[in-house]
């Protein structure tokens, strides 16, 4: 079981609307994440305190690192690349026609530097989303549909299982899955509805195989052995736990991002650090964050965004 004697303590107290996609870049020593209703992207540097938001033009849905140095956000109309320096945002693919009230949503890649993304109708309205994978080609291919709340996208440390939940359905599943190809094979539930306080949301596994698992509405992280056995649950002081990345210079600091959205008056002065970035310290380490391999970039710079630069 895995042991720690810390407790989740306030890391960042940026108040997001709703926070999502953490990530942590190994090479900068730093935490990205954004908030998809901002709409923004953030940075945090723990070495130094030191931290810096961009603000995007759409709604975004999770930011990727990227082969090479820099990064890749999703925001509601496609896939972009995006430079810090300059603050602007470069259109590489949009996985689908633009669609009323739809929107980008979990955005990974894995270890074979594919890049996977979802779409869904916001706030999960209706079973209209879909998870594609998207190779070098820059080519989407549809791997699952008729989804409402895509989320928990993460691979198992041998590359043989890839973990997905939709949200709204309440099931946090495995798939067996084919790293080559990226095809899916077989389904069982990991962890069925009710068997952990809310929702399934963001994920990420450690170097043991174990999935860490932000839990929306249940006020909790969980940690999950590949049987789906629960080997860990932390109750954190806010209602809405949205991801989690493993970062810090030994991996082992589990970052949890965290949603006010929603919430009255009365609930956010019984939880005033809803939204903010919580840290907690753990016994098992992560695995370095994949970077995605896209590098083709399309001459389109009527696509390019211009936005503010980042501020500390």
């Amino acid at each position: 079981m895995e042991r720690s004697h810390d407790s989740p303590e306030v890391a960042l107290d940026c108040a997001c609307t709703l926070g999502e996609s953490a990530v942590w870049s190994r090479a900068e020593a730093a935490l990205y994440w954004v908030d998809l209703r901002a709409p923004s992207l953030h940075r945090l540097d723990p070495s130094t305190g030191a931290t810096a938001t961009w603000p995007m033009p759409e709604l975004i849905g999770g930011v990727v690192l990227r082969d090479g140095g820099g990064l890749l956000v999703a925001l509601q109309s496609g896939i972009h690349a995006f430079d810090r320096a300059t603050g602007a945002c470069t259109l590489l693919v949009a996985p689908e026609r633009p669609r009323p009230d739809h929107r980008l949503n979990e955005t990974k890649a894995d270890r074979a530097g594919a890049l996977w993304t979802s779409t869904m109708r916001d706030f999960g309205l209706t079973a209209t989303g879909s998870l594609y994978r998207i190779g070098d080609d820059l080519v989407p291919h549809r791997v699952l549909g008729d989804l409402r709340v895509p989320n928990a996208l993460c691979w198992s440390p041998d590359d043989t299982t890839m973990y997905f939940a939709d949200t709204r359905d309440g099931r946090l599943c495995a798939y067996a899955w084919n790293r080559d190809s990226g095809a899916l094979g077989s389904m069982r539930v990991l962890v069925d509805v009710g068997v952990l306080p809310g929702a399934p949301d963001g994920a990420t596994v450690d170097a043991e195989g174990c999935l860490w698992n932000a839990r929306y509405g249940g006020g909790t992280v969980a940690r999950i052995t590949p049987d789906g056995v629960i080997d860990r649950v932390v109750r954190l002081p806010v209602p809405n736990a949205t991801s989690c990345a493993l970062g810090g210079p030994d991996l082992r600091t589990l970052y949890v991002t965290t949603a006010r959205q929603r919430m009255t008056a009365d609930e956010l002065a019984a939880a005033p650090h809803a939204g903010a970035l919580f840290a907690l310290r753990v016994a098992t380490p992560g695995l370095p964050e994949p970077a995605c391999l896209l590098h083709a970039v399309p001459r389109m710079p009527d696509d390019a965004l211009h936005l503010s630069k980042g501020t500390s």
